[in-house]
């Protein structure tokens, strides 16, 4: 089998065991926090992530950016010049343009190495969504599948992984457009909690609202009791933004259901900075989203 190296980006907000566990390269995205520019590297090596929601809750300012042309050929070229391919797995392409970069900079290397072979797959999710899909397609290559097959898998599977969220200060909605400053002010006062997901298009899509903390996180539950394609026996992951006890509190309510296969991590900056402190995000595959 032709050598290959599986790539994706930190928004998948995978733990380091897990980036091992699935044999994959992360390359880490920018964020600016009040000026000043830091790399999100999955350990947390440059702010960790108790420190970023702290800053974010005393009102730092972040701003993100996607991966350039220039840190795509940087990361790809050795792996190239080693004789190996690449499977890139991207951030959802309804979020950021960095699935098309990535597919113009594979573009632009395969001219360089015209025997190599570089493909490039929408994961159509983002943080630890993303990290489960990467993460299953790693294990497929781990398995002994070969470029062809964990690119067609990764198709495959892209649609079939489920994302749903809560978010505790609706004022980083706001700050992202996807909520009014009218509704972010009146959802506060009235205690109101959205749960949102990721669409097929890979978009960030409110679906209810709900009154209170604990019943938005029950929600997460509810929706994944209807479309988890293995309830007991699926692998299952979950995030949460400077929030573990919240966290904690779902995956009570997994385990209870039975689910055995289940790992957490840390939203990293570039996701948090426009979810903000308080997110709580479970992540499954199933289906219908």
């Amino acid at each position: 089998m032709q050598p290959y190296v599986i790539f994706t980006e930190s928004t998948g907000d995978l733990t380091p065991a897990l980036i091992e566990q699935a044999g994959l390269q992360v390359l880490p995205m920018n964020f600016n926090l009040d000026g000043q520019s830091y790399l999100d590297y999955p350990d947390g090596r440059e702010i960790s992530s108790h420190t970023f929601y702290d800053k974010l809750r005393n009102g730092s300012s972040c701003t993100t950016s996607q991966v350039s042309l220039a840190e795509y050929e940087d990361a790809f070229t050795p792996v190239l010049e080693q004789g190996q391919d690449i499977l890139y797995l991207a951030f959802s392409s309804g979020l950021s343009g960095t699935y098309q970069s990535s597919c113009v900079a594979a573009e632009m290397l395969q001219e360089k190495f015209p025997d190599r072979r570089i493909v490039s797959v929408d994961s159509k999710q983002a943080s630890m969504g993303e990290g489960l899909f990467a993460y299953l397609v790693g294990c497929k290559r781990l398995g002994g599948a070969d470029l062809d097959a964990a690119a067609a898998y990764a198709r495959e599977l892209a649609p079939k992984v489920c994302a749903w969220f809560t978010v505790d200060d609706l004022m980083f909605l706001k700050r992202g457009g996807r909520l009014s400053g009218a509704a972010a002010v009146a959802g506060t006062l009235l205690g109101i909690k959205p749960v949102l997901h990721v669409d097929d298009d890979g978009h960030l899509i409110a679906m209810e609202k709900v009154r209170g903390r604990r019943a938005s996180l029950d929600a997460l539950v509810k929706h994944f009791q209807a479309t988890a394609q293995d309830p007991k026996g699926g692998t299952v992951f979950i995030s949460h933004g400077d929030c573990q006890e919240d966290c904690d509190y779902v995956m009570s309510k997994l385990k209870a259901l039975g689910v055995t296969d289940l790992h957490q991590g840390s939203i990293g900056p570039v996701i948090g900075a426009h979810s903000g402190p308080g997110t709580v995000a479970v992540f499954w595959v199933g289906g219908p989203r």
